[in-house]
């Protein structure tokens, strides 16, 4: 049994890279070819923090920070800020939600809306601290507010889809005894 759990996690990590991928795969197909007045949400930081919320076990930080630095390096933004930045939000919420056990979708919900916003706003500041062009206001908001609209889809999708469910006591102890 313990085998067929340590296959399970490798297997999702092993998905998780690969949603990744194909994320970013889409991302660099050029659909069209002018300029949209609205930015679509980040489903890879949706992904990546309903994942580390509900089985931080699929999505190591080292995966989450390999994936989101070979994004940045594709999409021409600045290498590892962004990286870094969901990085230190997934930390944040493994460590808000070891603490506090068992909470509602809404509080989740919250918590990674506000992360978001969080990391957001520091990367804004970060980017006009060092002077690099930034883009439209509107555009990182319009991004913001998708990826928080979208999150409970993400989470919805990942459950019943691809069975990212939140441990259960019994998961825990044998996470527990694994580690």
């Amino acid at each position: 049994m313990d085998n067929l759990g340590l296959s399970r996690v490798w297997w999702m990590r092993f998905v998780y890279l690969g949603l990744a991928m194909t994320l970013l795969f889409f991302q660099l197909l050029p659909l069209e070819t002018l300029p949209r007045g609205w930015a679509p949400p980040d489903l890879l930081a949706a992904i990546t923090f309903t994942w580390m919320l509900r089985r931080p076990d699929y999505v190591p930080l080292l995966s989450i920070a390999a994936a989101l630095l070979l994004t940045d390096l594709l999409l021409q933004r600045p290498p590892g800020l962004w990286a870094a930045l969901v990085v230190a939000g997934c930390a944040f919420l493994k460590s808000r939600v070891s603490g506090q056990g068992e909470i509602s979708f809404i509080g989740e919900w919250a918590s990674v809306g506000l992360v978001l916003i969080a990391i957001t706003v520091f990367n804004r500041l970060i980017l006009g601290i060092t002077a690099v062009e930034l883009t439209s206001l509107w555009l990182v908001f319009c991004q913001l507010l998708l990826t928080i609209v979208v999150y409970p889809i993400v989470a919805l999708i990942s459950q019943t889809l691809m069975g990212v469910r939140k441990l259960t006591p019994a998961d825990a102890d044998v996470l527990g005894a694994r580690a």
